[in-house]
């Protein structure tokens, strides 16, 4: 196969079956190389949550092209940066006062988070969750619970990282009585989503909020998955009011271009020192024009079509119609807005039901530690009658 033999062998898996190809995308539908359509109940991996190639977007990517490809991010910015970082701090939690970094991916922005908590605390320690996923980069890799991820590096990584048990806001004090190193932050997805769509009890985001407030830690919410709409609110935070110190954004931001964000409340953004010409975190493409006209579409169109009203809506309408048809071999059907979903009684059903539906022309993954959870999370655009068929497909092929 051509991949085989120019990518790493680790990248892209390719037994016992090879990939499909894509080779265009329009909504919720993908077509591959061969010309077959799919539906897709992943968008991308989350990304596509206005739809693949809204015109809105596509429009605004095209213009910014014409106009200007690249900046000098740190530099001589673009205008679009200045415009995106404003429409990111009226859109943090709480309404309050916000400053961002600007990255390129998830990691990224958990990275930037990372910085800023050891930047204003001083102290290195990080509590996060069993189940949680921010990232495979060293940074970020501290505080990603699976082992398979972690094992292969464990000796570069620090031991700043400890584990609670998710769900279970008073165990972070454990955690950080057991660290190595004094704790500043506690970063927690506030629903775990490559973890296994995992929901946690009703009040954990509140309970740990005031643990946070009365150890003196930060909050870092990684909203990477679950932000922009997902779970039928802007951001998952907001289902408890509650307000994080730092909020990790991407995915769904720009709709297919690498931008992400941490932005966190501007007087705890200013632990940074103001620039003299050298940033502390940067990168080449910080600020990227297209990227950013790409996010400000994005935010229009979420607002405009109102898709983060219809992600609650749908959303329930749809974990309904999973919990009726459930059958013998679906042991829980959980989720919020359009982040939904169905564990398996085995690893082996959930990979069989994800070959058997894509067989039958729709895209679903699986997740959680052991692969055993069928992921679905489809662009919050997607319509009803479509969203019906491909789930009646997807029970058809759990049987």
């Amino acid at each position: 196969m051509r991949l085989a033999a120019v990518e790493s062998r680790n990248v892209t898996c390719q037994e016992p079956l090879p990939p499909i190809f894509w080779e265009r995308a329009l909504a919720s539908n993908v077509w591959d190389a061969d010309g077959n359509r799919f539906v897709d109940l992943g968008a991308g991996f989350g990304v596509a949550g206005v739809g693949h190639a809204h015109p809105r977007v596509v429009e605004a990517i095209a213009h910014q092209l014409a106009r200007l490809p690249h900046a000098m991010g740190d530099v001589h910015p673009a205008v679009t940066k200045v415009k995106l970082l404003e429409a990111l701090a009226t859109r943090f939690p709480g309404g309050v006062s916000a400053r961002s970094v600007l990255g390129s991916s998830g990691s990224d922005a958990v990275e930037i988070a990372l910085k800023t908590a050891l930047l204003a605390t001083g102290r290195p320690g990080i509590v996060a969750f069993e189940g949680a996923y921010h990232g495979l980069t060293f940074g970020a890799l501290e505080v990603t619970s699976r082992a398979f991820f972690r094992r292969p590096f464990a000796s570069g990584l620090t031991g700043r990282g400890s584990f609670a048990r998710f769900g279970d806001a008073d165990d972070a004090v454990r955690a950080a009585r057991e660290a190595k190193v004094p704790v500043g932050a506690v970063i927690v997805e506030p629903i775990q989503g490559r973890g296994g769509e995992r929901v946690p009890p009703v009040g954990f985001l509140s309970r740990l909020r005031a643990v946070c407030d009365r150890e003196g830690w930060l909050l870092i919410a990684d909203e990477v998955y679950t932000g922009f709409g997902r779970t039928g609110r802007l951001f998952a935070c907001d289902h408890e009011a509650v307000v994080p110190d730092l909020l990790c954004v991407g995915k769904a931001l720009a709709s297919g271009m690498p931008v992400a964000a941490c932005i966190g409340r501007a007087s705890l953004m200013d632990a940074w020192p103001p620039s003299r010409g050298e940033a502390l975190h940067t990168q080449t493409f910080l600020g990227h024009p297209p990227g950013a006209a790409a996010a400000l579409a994005t935010l229009a169109v979420l607002e405009e079509e109102k898709l983060v009203e219809r992600a609650a809506e749908l959303g329930e309408y749809a974990l309904g119609r999973l919990r009726a048809a459930a059958g013998a071999g679906v042991r829980d059907v959980r989720g919020r807005g359009l982040l939904l979903g169905i564990e398996c009684d085995s690893p082996e059903r959930a990979a069989r039901a994800c070959t058997r539906a894509l067989e039958r022309g729709v895209i679903v993954l699986s997740s959680g530690d052991d692969g055993r959870v069928l992921s679905i999370t489809p662009p919050l655009s997607i319509e009803r009658d479509v969203l019906d068929g491909a789930l009646a497909i997807l029970m058809e092929c759990l049987q």
